[in-house]
């Protein structure tokens, strides 16, 4: 369609007018630069990355997170920091492909930058030319029009000098008349031949132009399109990073799932346990009592912890006839 051609929207009334051309140059530019902003912003998102992977490295490696815990949940832990240090590792990862990614974008730049240099220096030629020889044409034409006043003036001249009776000065002004209309005449062709030139040289130019918007206009349409496939693998790259992190960060969640707060409480108890038994309660001793040597209070007594507790000894009692004992009154003595 014509309306989206440059070659068909670029031009001026005014020969020597550039503005369709250099519109296009500036455009052509302003995209460049826009590339090379492009760049600059993979260039530094590279750096954040690599950055964020660092930190994240150092922190998952140097950091204490629940190094006492044990049995399953010291497991999930493990695996935790473990993806942590994956995902520290793909952001750095990430950093090297922006990198690269932002190499292509210099490299793309600097060639659409080499050819439309050529077709500027091709432009440039053809502007100057165009411009020297419109100026010769405007010589000539201001040339040819002198003379075209001053073979008038000559004639007028002559005319005037019909009725004057000295012929030595009707011969003057004939000899001059002649030598303005062959100097008239001159310039007429000069000044033709200009015309012809400058008809040549724009034709020239012409051709040259709708060369060079061609030339613009497909390197303009590649621009574009790589500048769009480059944002939208930027895109890609960024959710791919966040796919491939949320997939680490399933492998942590798997791995919670797996978790028993039972067997870790388990494990606990049976690595280290410290016995089944309460300690025994202390008891009343007796002065006199016969067990008054008898365990320290807080620790169990008798032959071992399989064997029942016994009892208070039963009090004596008086036997008559009976040598080992005496009783006197209530009081109740036993002789060693």
């Amino acid at each position: 369609m014509k309306g989206s051609l440059f070659r068909g929207n670029f031009w001026s009334s005014d020969i020597l007018s550039t503005i369709g051309y250099d519109n296009i140059v500036q455009h052509l530019n302003n995209g460049r630069k826009n590339c090379k902003e492009f760049e600059d912003f993979l260039k530094e998102r590279a750096a954040v990355e690599e950055k964020y992977g660092k930190d994240l490295l150092n922190l998952c490696r140097k950091k204490p997170c629940g190094q006492s815990e044990i049995n399953t949940l010291k497991q999930a832990l493990e695996v935790f920091k473990q993806q942590v240090d994956n995902v520290a590792q793909c952001h750095i990862q990430l950093a090297h492909t922006l990198r690269e990614e932002a190499r292509k974008m210099e490299e793309f730049r600097e060639k659409q930058k080499l050819q439309q240099k050529k077709t500027e220096l091709i432009m440039d030629a053809v502007h100057k030319q165009r411009s020297l020889q419109f100026k010769k044409t405007m010589d000539a034409k201001k040339n040819y029009e002198q003379k075209c006043r001053d073979k008038d003036e000559a004639e007028q001249a002559v005319h005037r000098s019909a009725n004057l009776v000295n012929s030595r000065q009707q011969e003057k002004l004939f000899v001059k008349l002649a030598t303005s209309k062959t100097a008239a005449e001159d310039s007429d062709k000069a000044y033709m031949l200009h015309v012809n030139m400058l008809d040549k040289i724009r034709e020239e130019w012409q051709s040259e132009h709708i060369k060079a918007c061609e030339v613009f206009e497909a390197q303009e349409c590649e621009r574009i399109n790589f500048f769009r496939n480059a944002l939208w693998l930027h895109v890609n790259q960024l959710s791919q990073q966040c796919v491939t992190t949320d997939d680490m960060y399933e492998g942590v969640r798997k791995s919670l799932e797996t978790c028993s707060i039972e067997k870790d409480i388990e494990y606990f108890v049976n690595q280290r346990k410290t016995g089944q038994s309460p300690p025994a309660p202390v008891t009343y001793e007796n002065f006199y009592c016969p067990q008054r040597n008898a365990a320290p209070p807080g620790k169990a007594t008798g032959p071992g912890p399989n064997v029942a507790r016994r009892g208070l000894p039963p009090v004596p009692q008086s036997v008559q006839g009976d040598p080992d004992y005496s009783l006197l009154a209530d009081y109740s003595l036993l002789y060693q």
